[in-house]
């Protein structure tokens, strides 16, 4: 009897671990990605976001939220599919509606910026930490756009100014180099779209931005001290043709590029920069979650084992 047992438990093991390993690889995603530089107002507000996450905007922020930004990579509505506009309410742009990032939405005018020059070139960062194939659209507000209002969607163009569709992830982090309008001066908002084709996922963040004629490296770190928080770290290179790691947005069809001198805002890294991993290439399970599944399948097996022993005794 207890030769004909054992095996069968040792069965019901291995059938509990196969189910258990299931479960696990299908678990969602947790985490893809958002804006570093021009800093995003998910990221800034983050506990990774240093500083910058210690002044009013982003008190008010947490404050409106009920919760801290914690999940500051993962502002994604699915099943959008380029109806941003009739999906997405006026007023909620920056939470894309998300009940949990409510506290993006507020109408304020002393968000941490980063500074830029009209029609100037920069490089956005958008860090990710879990890769996807996508098309980037980048919109800026038109000119006279009130921060104090809440922001709505006739506050932008019809079409975006640029555009990046799959660029390569280098070190963590998407660049997209890109060309400003230069007919705006003074507080904008960046609204940065990203729309999968690996996954049914849109991502929205708002990136605010103080756009002045000859803005240089040191104006972009007063105004992050003004701001309580650091200045962006600067992207180098904006005047050369884009690397193996850079991709340079196109401007948007029916949209003439606009012409002007480079200029880059920041000197220095934010505080606690999110760490963001090139090493996931599928958006399964994080690294935390494989080595807890496997631990859990080698418990339950190392415990069948156990028992077919004990019962052998």
């Amino acid at each position: 009897m207890t030769r004909m047992t054992a095996p069968l438990r040792v069965t019901g093991a291995a059938i509990a671990a196969s189910t258990l390993i299931t479960l696990w690889a299908a678990a969602p995603a947790r985490a893809h990605g958002a804006p570093t530089d021009p800093v995003s107002r998910v990221v800034a507000c983050s506990p990774d976001g240093g500083s910058r996450a210690r002044t009013a905007a982003c008190r008010a922020a947490v404050a409106a939220n009920g919760a801290p930004f914690t999940a500051w990579d993962n502002l994604r509505v699915p099943d959008v599919n380029g109806r941003d506009r009739e999906v997405i309410p006026d007023g909620k742009l920056c939470s894309g509606g998300l009940p949990a990032y409510r506290g993006l939405d507020l109408a304020r005018s002393d968000w941490p910026s980063t500074r830029l020059s009209p029609g100037g070139k920069f490089t956005m960062t958008y860090a990710s930490t879990i890769p996807h194939e996508g098309t980037f659209k980048l919109y800026l507000t038109k000119p006279g756009y009130d921060p104090k209002k809440p922001l709505t969607w006739s506050d932008f163009p019809a079409q975006p100014f640029a555009e990046a569709t799959d660029p390569a992830l280098t070190a963590g982090a998407y660049h997209i180099r890109a060309t400003l309008p230069a007919d705006r001066t003074g507080p904008h908002v960046l609204l940065t779209i990203w729309q999968n084709t690996s996954t049914p996922d849109t991502y929205y963040s708002c990136s605010d931005v103080v756009l002045a004629k000859g803005a240089s490296a040191a104006d972009g770190a007063s105004a992050g001290r003004a701001s309580g928080g650091r200045a962006p770290k600067q992207e180098t290179g904006t005047g050369a043709a884009p690397s193996h790691d850079e991709q340079a947005a196109t401007p948007s069809r029916g949209a003439a590029e606009p012409t002007g001198t480079a200029s880059r805002a920041g000197s220095n890294a934010p505080d606690s920069s999110p760490v963001a991993s090139a090493t996931d290439a599928h958006s399964g399970p994080s690294a935390p979650l494989l080595a807890g599944g496997a631990a859990a399948v080698l418990v339950l097996i190392g415990g069948a084992a156990l028992a077919v022993r004990l019962r052998r005794r």
